[in-house]
């Protein structure tokens, strides 16, 4: 039964009509269902297996007292872990170097990155050039880098003393100093990773709408209104999700930090490759080739 109208506005009164059954979802629908499905099994079954599966057994064993070599197994030791990492001496000094370095790096390549790619987005000669040799570290190992940049902080013949000597400064001790020591992992680490951050944003600028700028320039705005008002906007989600792949990869680093500060852990403390480490054979030592710590060679028996 219809329900009736009311004479004046028009307007139905009444109950409302009935509601049918959903509409049954057609055969189209199904075939999406599953290929989705097909897509997405076994990337959720690789999660599943090599990411989630180790990150939840790590919080498991994190509560044990646990060694890959002991055929006893883990054994259960409660909160002990915890409470004895909180209890260090050096607990704050690692909370320290590890925010220092986790903001420093996202917030300096993400800028440095943004600014490489504005100016690379202009018509220059040979940026396409410039654009690659920006790009290029960061698909060389971490582990490479950090050995090739122990030649560029080497505090006895590295081309920053080189650099420093010409205008008469000292060099620090990267290797021994802690403070120079997170400076040096620091700033090679925002090198290696700056092409990531420049090649998100510079897609992300050649993606924008030219509409807008084009309007901008139409009414008259200064650049840096150009972009604070128009380009950061369209910007936002670009730079969301840099700051989230930057800080997951900061705090996961670690080929590159051991690799580059082995020279801080072995005994001399400098490469292998440096003068100084070169000990000569005794029949030949003299006051030039003895170790500090020993006295030249005597003519007596």
């Amino acid at each position: 039964m219809q329900p009736a109208a009311d004479v004046v506005t028009g307007v139905r009164t009444g109950p409302p009509p009935p509601v049918g059954p959903p509409p049954r979802r057609s055969g189209t629908d199904r075939r999406e269902w599953l290929l989705a499905a097909a897509l997405l099994l076994p990337n959720l079954a690789l999660l599943t297996l090599f990411v989630y599966r180790p990150l939840i057994d790590n919080f498991r064993l994190s509560f044990t007292d646990y060694n890959i070599s002991s055929p006893n197994g883990a054994t259960p030791v409660g909160a002990a872990n915890y409470v004895e990492w909180l209890g260090r001496e050096d607990t704050r000094i690692i909370l320290r170097n590890t925010l220092v370095f986790t903001f420093a790096t996202v917030i300096i390549s993400m800028v440095l990155g943004l600014a490489l790619a504005l100016l690379l987005d202009q018509k220059l000669r040979g940026r396409n050039v410039v654009r690659s040799l920006v790009f290029a570290p960061f698909v060389v190992s971490g582990a490479a880098i950090g050995v090739a940049f122990q030649f560029v902080f080497d505090p006895s013949f590295g081309l920053i003393r080189d650099l420093l000597a010409r205008v008469g400064a000292q060099t620090p001790d990267f290797f021994q100093d802690s403070g120079w020591a997170l400076f040096m992992v620091t700033t090679t680490y925002i090198w290696k990773n700056l092409g990531y951050t420049f090649v998100i944003y510079l897609a992300a600028l050649q993606g924008r709408r030219i509409d807008l700028d084009e309007a901008a320039e139409i009414d008259g705005a200064s650049p840096w209104t150009h972009f604070r008002k128009v380009l950061l906007p369209q910007l936002r989600p670009t730079t969301f999700f840099l700051s989230i792949t930057v800080l997951l990869n900061s705090v996961q680093v670690f080929d590159l930090i051991y690799a580059q500060t082995a020279v801080a852990r072995s005994a001399p403390a400098r490469p292998p490759w440096s003068s100084r480490s070169i000990r000569r054979p005794s029949s030949t030592c003299g006051p030039a080739m003895a170790p500090p710590s020993r006295p030249s060679c005597s003519s007596s028996s």
